[in-house]
């Protein structure tokens, strides 16, 4: 196999997974196809980018490998170099984290830190 169909074979199993997960195509068309399949298997399998790529790069891995073995090895290799591609290009969630804040702790639980801290020991009676 040579380094071009590898290429086109990467970059395709990326461009198709990429087109079926997260666009919406003209005329919002891809967006209602996702929407048709619903909560089952194959809305499920649309929603997930890493599942998707590994049945997009089925007909690629069977179109540029020569051999079953090849075949079977490109497979997953398609289906990883698309999973990396996607990562990469990627745009942060526009969503910021959640904030963290912690409440004041209540006054019945077993230590406490108080202000009156014994800062002299000359008070403690000794034997």
């Amino acid at each position: 196999m040579q380094f071009y169909w590898l290429m086109v074979g990467i970059l395709g199993a990326w461009r198709i997974t990429h087109l079926l997960h997260a666009e919406d195509g003209p005329w919002d068309l891809l967006a209602k196809f996702r929407r048709l399949f619903g909560k089952g298997f194959l809305g499920q399998l649309l929603d997930c980018f890493y599942c998707l790529s590994l049945w997009v790069a089925i007909p690629f891995a069977w179109a540029i490998g020569q051999r079953w073995r090849e075949r079977l090895l490109l497979w997953p290799a398609l289906s990883g170099a698309a999973v990396l591609l996607e990562r990469a290009t990627a745009r942060p969630e526009a969503t910021p984290p959640a904030m963290y804040m912690e409440d004041k702790e209540s006054s019945d639980v077993l230590r406490q830190e108080s202000d009156n801290r014994i800062s002299n020991t000359s008070n403690v009676p000794r034997h």
